[in-house]
Order: C-alpha cells, then sequence, then structure tokens
C-alpha cells in the first residue's frame, strides 16, 4: 500500500473506533442518567453532553 493510502486507511479505522467509543459513553450515559443535582463534574464530556440532552428532553 502507498503512504497515502495507508493514512487514509488508517485515520479511517481511527475515526470508526472514535465513533464507536462516543456511541458506548452515549449509552452508558442514558444508561445511568443522574439528575443535574448529583452529577459529578470529572464525567467525560459525552457522558455529560447526553446527560444535558436527556435534561433538555425531560422539559
Amino acid at each position: 500500500m502507498s503512504g497515502l493510502v495507508a493514512d487514509f486507511m488508517e485515520t479511517a479505522v481511527a475515526e470508526e473506533v472514535d465513533f464507536i467509543k462516543e456511541i458506548r459513553l452515549r449509552t452508558w450515559a442514558r444508561q445511568n442518567y443522574q439528575p443535574l443535582e448529583e452529577r459529578e463534574a470529572d464525567l467525560h464530556p459525552v457522558v455529560l453532553d447526553e446527560m444535558q440532552k436527556m435534561d433538555a428532553e425531560a422539559k
């Protein structure tokens, strides 16, 4: 494989892994939802984002 093709494939695989990780984090957030006042501030940003979406959905 040429260097350009190999670089592209490596990037595509990394993006797929990142997408899968994000989906897993969002799923975890939905399964382990905590109200805002009980939420730990040091949770992963994706988890916090998903919980904030759930807060908005509840309104």
